[in-house]
């Protein structure tokens, strides 16, 4: 069992999601309960995931909330296009925000890499 705070992934996806809960409160009222809870719940998601995942007992265990956690940081690349598109979100914020979570998608692929590469050595 690994401590989900001493992974960096984890600490810029939490981060990440501090972040996206700043950005969704300027939100439209009527967006609370649309768009800004999904944009949160993705966001939470991928910290909540890889810190699942350092709960499981094995590799196989972990690698699988990993690539979870990576579906929910595509999810969120996504919701934030779509906020920047509708105007929710500044040209500014949306770079910040994208950019890092393209760099948390990465590292993620690059975790699970080495995790895939530890399970088959081991």
């Amino acid at each position: 069992m690994k401590d989900f705070r001493d992974l960096q992934v984890w600490q810029k996806a939490h981060r990440l999601t501090l972040a996206a809960y700043a950005a969704t409160s300027t939100f439209p009222r009527e967006e609370m309960y649309g768009l800004a809870n999904q944009i949160r719940r993705c966001a939470a998601s991928v910290a909540a995931n890889i810190a699942e995942g350092c709960g499981k007992r094995g590799n196989p265990g972990f690698q699988r909330f990993l690539n979870i956690a990576s579906g929910s940081a595509s999810e969120l690349e996504y919701h934030f296009l779509l906020a920047h598109d509708l105007g929710f979100l500044s040209d500014l914020d949306y770079t910040q925000l994208n950019l890092a979570v393209v760099e948390i998608k990465r590292m993620l692929a690059s975790l699970v890499r080495k995790v895939e590469a530890d399970r088959r050595a081991g």
